[in-house]
């Protein structure tokens, strides 16, 4: 499924410049029909998956206890 600029940016719920700015750098992949760029949505799953899987791995980080020092001494 194709995207227009615009309704990229609302899936990607970023500003329409942000998305323009990709496209010139050349970050997201576009065809243009002679008339507007248009974006082919699949492109980002895997975008969305490492996405996931990074939140997950700092949540998981984020959970472990902090293991108790050693080198530190009751001075009591």
């Amino acid at each position: 499924m194709y995207m227009t600029v615009k309704e990229t940016a609302e899936f990607l719920t970023m500003p329409v410049s942000d998305v323009e700015s990709l496209i010139r750098q050349k970050r997201i992949r576009t065809i243009f029909d002679g008339e507007q760029y248009l974006i082919y949505r699949d492109q980002f799953n895997t975008h969305f998956r490492q996405m996931e899987k990074y939140k997950k791995l700092v949540e998981e980080v984020l959970n472990e206890p902090i293991p108790e020092d050693p080198d530190i001494k009751d001075e009591d």
